[in-house]
């Protein structure tokens, strides 16, 4: 194709690699706000689909390979990538690379780690080509209707898809949930976080499930109206939402409630697990995040927890009055809620000045208060603490959260213990309340820990009356 034919193609605002569910759902919905996008996947079931579904009356073109979807977009060119994490992000910049030009843009909106961003940001920059990672939380539902994206990277680039992904991105009143958010790989940072307190609250919710069903034996109806009391109140969430919908649906195959069909065995893809790794690392505790991925492991063990079960001991009865509980239950998940966002705004703090990444937590807050999977009314009074204090130590710092979480200790307390006499695991719950403990305690046992490695491994310790470092001959002679 000469010059002079590229230039007549080249109509389309951005180009979009990747047209599985997510993908088709993002295209129609830029489409209908407005922008023309050139799609392409390798796979022929995805593009029949986006046939079939229709693409007239949208602005979406189909290019039959790489080379054909670049002459399509216009100059400077924008291609987002919507492809599973790993190899094949790596595959198709490959292809795309030597049909871009310096100065065109590359988009990752996968759920891609970050050191792999920054890696691929710091190749491509030397060709000539921008790269940037950018999270979207919503699911297919979000990419189709509004998501929230978490977009990082070069913020002189941003400027060049920001009318894009503010148009596409869900809308709090007239506010889009959508911000630079900081370089290099703040976008898919932000993102691995998000999912790391969504397993967090995942896990809370499953265990109040379980702490109803099988310690109050309540059945799916009762729970389905409970879940959207909840949902009313101060739990109002996405998660809580949509928890109390899956205990009307019927299994069409056996007309039971289908949540007792389900096979208790739960997968992950891996951002858990990214979550805790780093966490690690930089040395922020987030006991709830890793309880959450512990579980998820311990679920898939079904060999080893059908053999042990032979061994389980039957529960105690619950005894005590059961709408009293259920309201202790719901202060109970409130304050391990706020615990696990705490958590996981705790590590983004460190992470923003180990990595370099400037965030500002508010905007976060702004950006997930709305389309992705843990957007939460709670996230309003999260905005308006780091709103009134930037620096805020931690979100338990806050005076109107911290008199929230102080009351509701109490009922936390009572959940964790009657689960307990019940025989119903609930670590999420038990290490909220390790944690709201450690945080509010002024003191940890730590003292005694150092006394043993200096003990066994000369480590030295610190002293409450003296500065320095010091060392004890423990053993007597």
């Amino acid at each position: 194709m000469s010059d002079q034919e590229h230039e007549h193609e080249q109509t389309c605002d951005i180009g979009l690699v990747g047209l599985g569910v997510m993908g088709r759902n993002f295209a129609r919905n830029l489409a209908d706000k407005g922008f023309t996008v050139a799609g392409y996947d390798r796979g022929a079931v995805e593009l029949e689909e986006l046939e079939k579904r229709g693409t007239r009356g949208r602005a979406i073109r189909i290019a039959s390979d790489m080379a054909s979807l670049c002459a399509l977009v216009r100059r400077p060119r924008a291609v987002m990538m919507l492809v599973p994490a790993g190899d094949p992000v790596d595959a198709v910049i490959q292809a795309l690379e030597p049909q871009l030009d310096k100065g065109d843009l590359i988009i990752d909106s996968g759920n891609s780690h970050f050191s792999d961003t920054d890696r691929r940001s710091q190749a491509l920059a030397q060709k000539g080509i921008v790269f940037m990672g950018m999270g979207m939380s919503g699911g297919a539902s979000g990419a189709r209707h509004g998501p929230s994206l978490m977009p990082g990277g070069p913020q002189e680039n941003y400027g060049r898809i920001r009318a894009i992904l503010e148009a596409a991105a869900a809308h709090v009143g007239t506010t889009p949930c959508v911000a630079w958010l900081g370089p290099g790989s703040a976008g898919h940072y932000v993102k691995m976080v998000h999912n790391g307190i969504e397993y967090g609250l995942m896990q809370l919710i499953a265990e109040t499930y379980d702490l109803m069903k099988r310690g109050l034996g309540l059945h799916p109806p009762e729970l389905h109206a409970i879940y959207r009391r909840w949902h009313q109140g101060a739990l109002n969430s996405y998660l809580m939402e949509i928890t109390a919908e899956i205990f009307l649906q019927t299994d069409e195959r056996t007309g039971r409630p289908l949540i007792d069909m389900i096979l208790d065995r739960a997968k992950q893809k891996g951002t858990g697990e990214w979550t805790v790794a780093d966490a690690l690392t930089l040395q922020v505790p987030v006991p709830n995040i890793d309880a959450a991925v512990m579980m998820r492991h311990l679920s898939g063990s079904t060999e080893q927890r059908t053999a042990l079960q032979r061994f389980e001991q039957a529960p105690a009865a619950f005894a005590d009055d059961r709408p009293q509980f259920i309201d202790r239950l719901e202060n109970a998940l409130y304050a391990a809620t706020i615990a696990t966002y705490a958590q996981g705004l705790d590590l983004l703090k460190q992470a923003s000045r180990s990595h370099g990444y400037g965030l500002n937590l508010a905007t976060v807050a702004r950006v997930w208060s709305g389309g992705c999977i843990i957007r939460a009314r709670l996230l309003e009074e999260i905005q308006a603490a780091f709103s009134q204090d930037p620096d805020l130590v931690h979100l338990l710092a806050a005076p109107s959260l911290n008199a929230v979480v102080r009351k509701l200790l109490t009922d936390l307390r009572l959940v964790v213990r009657t689960a307990a006499d019940l025989g119903i695991p609930v670590p999420g719950l038990m290490v909220a309340l390790a944690y709201l403990d450690a945080c509010h305690g002024g003191w940890l046992p730590a003292n005694l820990i150092m006394a043993q490695r200096d003990y066994f491994g000369s480590h030295t310790y610190e002293r409450v009356d003296a500065q320095g470092t010091f060392h004890t001959q423990w053993e007597r002679k």
